[in-house]
């Protein structure tokens, strides 16, 4: 991602400068800076055989393909305690495509409500005696994107599979096939997210530009607003899987990317920016997709995020006001539960951890021995690729 930005950035910003703002440059600046000589970095030296070598700090920006790992991590090990000794469950929302381009000139607003509409849809359908009668428990993460990055705003849930009696004097759990209705959830979710739309308009929070502008008009946003009515919104619910191993995978596979990934590139050549995508109409079959540089780098920048938006939340007994009585009420009943144990298949799965710079000689731990600023590193640093391709 760095070598697109750093050969196109520069004339693509000229290009857009209609609609690109400090935030777009900011981090299109971060990712070319990311682990470079510009950002200092430190010696490494081998604690067996004494090989030493200099490593460049990451820029750290949450939009940054090459920082997401780490922080993955460490993300995860603080969520280990937290995960029940039971099944889990993972559930999409999604809003339907007529929505995508109100959200992109109100993200905050919208994106926002996709929380909360999504997590009151789960935690009203669960408390109903109809379907389970408990309260239940997950963490909610946002993408925005597709496979071809485009703009899809969408939330992924992983759930586990039961909750507290209302008394909260038991466990409940859910059958081991079946968790929630998706009819139902989508009704439900329909219905709160359109009156969170219409309590945000006459708020006058929401904003109304380009082939919008129409839209700002009420006669004009209720008829909008009537057909989304018209068609059934789509939540995706995955049968309950094994227990907190898996959802840690889960969990590492779906909270910590960008629009795409490093390792979904396959080339840059000729003002084309190719990556691979997966075809979900046609069986899942991967393709190669091709992009000019401009229109990818556009793509790519529909995903950032407001500054200081919260991308992964909590909800239920794990919510920041409960999770500390609740939790440990939770694992205290499962803990007398003699039908929830742990499946054999994932006892034993190893889980993530933070690991030490391997030695490329002896295969020894390497550890940071000094540190160097940017001034420091920069005179000593190979040339920069674009001078040198020029």
């Amino acid at each position: 991602m760095a070598d697109v930005v750093r050969y196109a950035g520069q004339g693509f910003v000229e290009r857009s400068r209609r609609w690109i703002n400090g935030q777009h440059e900011k981090v299109l600046a971060a990712i070319v800076r990311c682990r470079t000589a510009a950002l200092g970095g430190h010696r490494d030296q081998c604690s067996g055989c004494g090989h030493t070598a200099i490593s460049y700090n990451s820029c750290r920006n949450r939009h940054c393909p090459k920082c997401q790992g780490n922080a993955r991590i460490r993300w995860l090990q603080q969520r280990e305690r937290e995960l029940l000794p039971t099944r889990y469950v993972h559930a999409v929302f999604t809003m339907p495509r007529e929505l995508a381009p109100l959200a992109l000139q109100n993200k905050q607003v919208i994106y926002g409500l996709l929380f909360r509409a999504s997590a009151a849809t789960l935690l009203e359908v669960a408390r109903d005696p109809r379907h389970l009668g408990a309260e239940i428990g997950f963490f909610s993460v946002l993408h925005t994107w597709n496979q071809r990055l485009q703009h899809h705003p969408h939330v992924h849930c992983v759930i586990a599979s039961g909750g507290l009696a209302p008394d909260h004097g038991s466990w409940i759990s859910s059958r081991r096939t079946f968790f929630l209705p998706v009819k139902v959830l989508g009704r439900v979710f329909r219905g709160k997210f359109i009156a969170g739309l219409k309590a945000a308009f006459h708020q006058g929070k929401l904003e109304f530009h380009g082939h919008l502008a129409s839209l700002a008009e009420p006669r004009s946003f209720t008829a909008w607003l009537r057909v989304l009515f018209r068609h059934d919104w789509v939540v995706y619910s995955k049968r309950p899987f094994g227990g907190p191993e898996h959802a840690l995978r889960y969990l590492g596979a779906y909270t910590h990317r960008v629009g795409i990934s490093n390792s979904r590139l396959v080339a840059f050549a000729e003002g084309q920016a190719s990556f691979r995508w997966r075809d979900s109409a046609h069986g899942n079959r991967k393709r190669v997709m091709s992009l000019p540089a401009d229109e990818f780098l556009r793509r790519f920048l529909l995903h950032l995020l407001p500054q200081g938006f919260v991308r992964i939340r909590n909800f239920g007994f794990l919510a920041n006001r409960q999770r500390a009585k609740l939790l440990p009420l939770c694992f205290n009943l499962l803990a007398t539960s003699a039908d929830q144990t742990r499946t054999e298949d994932t006892a034993d799965e190893p889980r993530p951890s933070v690991t030490l710079p391997i030695c490329p000689l002896c295969s020894g731990t390497m550890r940071v021995v000094e540190r160097f600023s940017s001034l420091q590193l920069l005179p000593r640093s190979p040339p920069q690729q674009e001078r040198a391709a020029a």
